[in-house]
């Protein structure tokens, strides 16, 4: 029950952010803004998540949930969302195939297989310590140089006088409370840069409240079905923190933006593989020391990365195999998804068909 309210909250709390961030971001590029803003908001949930994951659960447990949420909903976000995108707008008849920017694929796919090589390098021993997180952040910082110096120069700078004329109805601040109507409560007398930014900061708060509650009621879960919370952490607390990336994407792309709402995915699991997971590593161990990784753990940890890189790497030829993105496309890219939920459940319960797969990895990775 806990883990559906506090995706409600962040499903919820996402509304506001995505407002905020269109008129903040409203001067960037196509891909750009998908690319920054929106998937360093919308990866606020994985964020908090691993960083009170990391210190709620301590050293390698705590390690462990936290690149389990940061790697399953990478693998959530480079899948679901854009397979949800692609059947979505082809659903709804606004378009009959969707078609990228190959300059947003290569920039975000090629960046994301890149961080991936760099986290598999730097998780490759059995101890964790400051440096870590800091080689992971800057990576992100280095793609955001990169972001920015391929973005277009010919954007239109939009008015910063915008109202909210069409809300006809003047929600009570109570009941906007109630029902977690952040624009309401903070847009109502007009989107500015200054309400923006209020809303964008409440919203982040908001969905961080919500993933404290998440990972404690993850931790209690998996110990009543006697698995670590690690595989908790990669299927449910994966998905639910991805829920942001998701709405945000879809609306993009209803609203005809695919090379955003494709930036977004991507560009969040930049942010989650390097910062959400680098921040807190560097924090935790400058406060508390290394982290220093038992077998069990290690054994996860590199199952998962080789999981995630070569899923990574499907996901990037899917993308280019064709122009123009199909129904099927996105079917494959469900099927993938699929695969990999059934294959952490195995190991979970340590099935016989997922220790071929284990091993292969063990192989590669450890």
């Amino acid at each position: 029950i806990i883990i559906i309210i506090s995706m409600l909250v962040i499903w919820k709390a996402s509304d506001g952010f995505e407002s905020a961030s269109q008129y903040i971001g409203r001067n960037l590029s196509d891909g750009v803004r998908g690319a920054t803003i929106n998937a360093i908001g919308s990866s606020m949930p994985e964020l908090f998540t691993t960083f009170i994951g990391l210190v709620a659960l301590k050293n390698a447990d705590g390690f462990a949930f936290g690149i389990g949420t940061t790697a399953g909903s990478a693998i959530f976000n480079a899948m679901i969302i854009p397979a949800v995108v692609i059947i979505a707008v082809i659903m709804k008849k606004l378009t009959t195939g969707v078609t990228l920017s190959r300059k947003v694929v290569f920039r975000d796919g090629l960046s994301l297989i890149g961080a991936e090589l760099i986290l598999i390098f730097l998780l490759s021993g059995n101890t964790l310590s400051w440096w870590h997180g800091l080689i992971l952040m800057a990576t992100y910082g280095v793609y955001m140089i990169i972001v920015f110096r391929t973005m277009n120069s010919e954007v239109e700078e939009e008015e910063s006088d915008e109202s909210n004329e069409d809300d006809d109805i003047d929600k009570s601040f109570f009941r906007s409370l109630i029902t977690l109507d952040l624009e309401s409560m903070f847009l109502k007398n007009g989107v500015n840069a200054r309400s923006s930014w209020i809303l964008l900061i409440v919203s982040m708060l908001v969905i961080g409240a919500a993933c404290a509650g998440l990972v404690n009621s993850c931790e209690i879960l998996a110990t009543d079905l006697g698995i670590a919370p690690y595989f908790i952490a990669v299927i449910l607390a994966s998905a639910a923190t991805s829920v942001p990336d998701t709405i945000i994407s879809v609306r993009d792309a209803f609203d005809g933006e695919y090379d955003d709402a494709v930036a977004n995915a991507l560009g969040s699991n930049i942010f989650d593989v390097c910062f959400a997971l680098g921040f807190p590593l560097f924090v935790y161990t400058l406060a508390y020391g290394d982290i220093t990784m038992n077998l069990e753990t290690i054994t996860h940890v590199a199952e998962l990365r080789g999981m995630l890189l070569l899923l990574t790497i499907a996901t990037f030829i899917v993308f280019l195999v064709s122009k123009t993105l199909k129904i099927i496309h996105g079917l494959i890219l469900i099927s993938f998804y699929v695969f990999f939920t059934l294959y952490v459940i195995g190991r979970a319960y340590e099935h016989e068909w997922t220790e071929p797969i284990a091993d292969f990895f063990q192989q590669l990775f450890l």
